[in-house]
């Protein structure tokens, strides 16, 4: 076959205690009509000897330099190149299940444009897993399991990264890697939800996804809290907002106050309200906290929640049901 049928696109950066494990799972993958555009962001250690040895040997693997800095940059280089019918990223420091390809492949070929291929993952570490990542991992996979991925998107981002396969000409019509906009995963699930990409479910784990404590999504700015605050209140404003109808701000701590302060200064208006004691009555960045029994009074107001607390989100969740508020429309968890 002259020309692959799958691109991997696969950044990497000073990966290289890693680096030769994930593209051994890839060329032990059960499907082998695929290339490796493998892009070296600055390496400053040998990951770039360990690519071009593996390319030197496989005609599948071009390894090229970042025409820019950073992951964004990098994933545009690697996909300029791409010549594939279907797309797909890889992160340097993972493993691949030895049929994620195949199945992504099949997946795809059945339910044909219009659709994302995805798989479970599962976290691992020689350093020990905190519990956060167990509850991630769990939480994405029931929603994998179902297709129901953007049901909870603005909790977290609910398309993991280094485990999706779509079209190439659905990938352009999402906009590819053009946005400067960190995180650039969580930026990219916004945009296939914005254009009506369907996730396909599936029981099937594909990805092993790696945990160490210099990893890019423990270190980098671009994946602190207040960038992930950020992109879901962009997305929201654009997609799931109705202007018409009252906007409630719900929560009163860290994340609610950022939230605030954003939409403030977008000249957003909102009604604020809490269930802390405490806080119900005071003014906040000029804003009075109201408590949040008001809400049943509003027209048809949708709302923000920003309480991460579990069981208090479940008390939120049942007094908005008692008011015949629906999930998705009239209330969004933030967290």
């Amino acid at each position: 076959m002259n020309k692959s049928n799958i691109s991997i696109l696969i950044p990497f950066k000073n990966t290289e205690e890693y680096l030769p494990q994930c593209i051994e799972s890839t060329l032990n993958q059960s499907y082998e009509n695929w290339e490796i555009l493998a892009v070296n962001d600055h390496s400053t250690d040998k990951s770039g000897h360990i690519m071009n040895d593996f390319a030197m040997n496989d005609e599948r693997i071009k390894v090229i330099d970042n025409e820019g800095n950073g992951i964004i940059a990098a994933l545009r280089t690697a996909y300029s190149r791409a010549s594939g019918t279907f797309i797909t990223r890889m992160d340097s420091d993972d493993v691949m299940a030895q049929n994620k390809l195949e199945n992504m492949y099949i997946s795809l070929q059945e339910h044909g444009q219009g659709h994302i291929a995805l798989g479970k993952v599962e976290y691992f570490s020689d350093e020990g897993l905190g519990g956060g990542y167990k509850r991630y991992e769990q939480w994405l996979n029931r929603l994998t399991e179902q297709g129901s991925n953007y049901t909870e998107i603005y909790k977290e981002c609910v398309i993991p990264s280094p485990c999706w396969m779509v079209y190439k000409n659905d990938l352009d019509k999402a906009g590819a890697f053009l946005p400067n906009r960190y995180p650039e995963d969580y930026d990219l699930a916004f945009r296939f939800y914005e254009l009506g990409l369907k996730c396909i479910p599936t029981q099937a784990l594909l990805h092993y996804w790696r945990d160490y404590s210099t990893r890019t999504s423990r270190t980098s700015e671009h994946y602190a809290q207040n960038y992930f605050l950020d992109i879901k209140l962009h997305y929201f404003l654009k997609l799931d907002h109705l202007p018409q109808r009252p906007l409630v701000l719900w929560g009163a701590g860290n994340k609610g106050k950022e939230v605030a302060k954003s939409l403030l200064s977008l000249k957003t208006n909102f009604i604020w309200v809490c269930d802390n004691s405490k806080k119900i009555g005071k003014t906040i960045y000029g804003k009075k906290m109201a408590h949040y029994s008001e809400i049943g009074q509003l027209n048809n107001p949708q709302l923000i929640i920003t309480v991460a607390n579990e069981e208090a989100q479940k008390f939120i969740e049942d007094f908005l049901l008692s008011l015949g508020k629906r999930p998705n429309s009239d209330y969004f968890f933030f967290c």
